[in-house]
């Protein structure tokens, strides 16, 4: 099949199929005495398994190595896959906690809003967000605006930054 059969057949642009030919996440194609990429079944089943770990938000290069570990078929791929996924699966928790701390600092600041539409001299949220921060207490849950919004600054830098790494693998 040619590339536009396979992009189709798979949910991918025909880009994003020659820029993974292009990082070894691919088998190179056989080509047609035309040069014409010629692909096939083994294609199809490396762009799904692509696919599905993209999904699951594991970036290119943990993909690399878990397609090693899936042509390697041996005990060593197996535990390699495992280990992966672990520390994926604790980079989702570690992010979780971040947007549920996130979460929490908002629902604090929503909690100054009384529900009225009203000037911003009378806005709890205003209001809040304009007020001078207390001295931290270590540990404690930020109870000023400042605090609130550094917290919320932070975690979306760190969101900014995993969104930012994600972009760097184009597709």
């Amino acid at each position: 099949m040619r590339i536009r059969d396979l992009a189709q057949l798979t949910g991918n642009t025909p880009e994003t199929i020659r820029y993974y030919e292009k990082i070894g996440l691919l088998p190179p194609p056989r080509r047609e005495a035309n040069n014409y990429r010629q692909y096939g079944e083994i294609h199809v089943s490396r762009l799904d398994f692509i696919r599905h770990c993209r999904n699951l938000d594991i970036g290119l290069v943990e993909i690399r190595s878990l397609l090693g570990a899936l042509d390697e078929g041996s005990r060593e791929g197996a535990d390699l896959a495992h280990k992966l996924i672990h520390q994926h699966l604790s980079l989702v928790d570690a992010r979780i906690k971040d947007l549920n701390e996130l979460r929490r600092h908002l629902k604090d600041l929503e909690a100054h809003c009384r529900g009225e539409k009203c000037g911003a001299e009378s806005c709890g949220i205003l209001a809040e967000l304009n007020t001078r921060p207390a001295d931290k207490v270590p540990d404690q849950t930020p109870r000023s605006a400042e605090e609130i919004l550094r917290a919320v600054s932070e975690a979306q830098r760190r969101a900014e930054d995993a969104a930012a790494q994600r972009k760097k693998e184009p597709f």
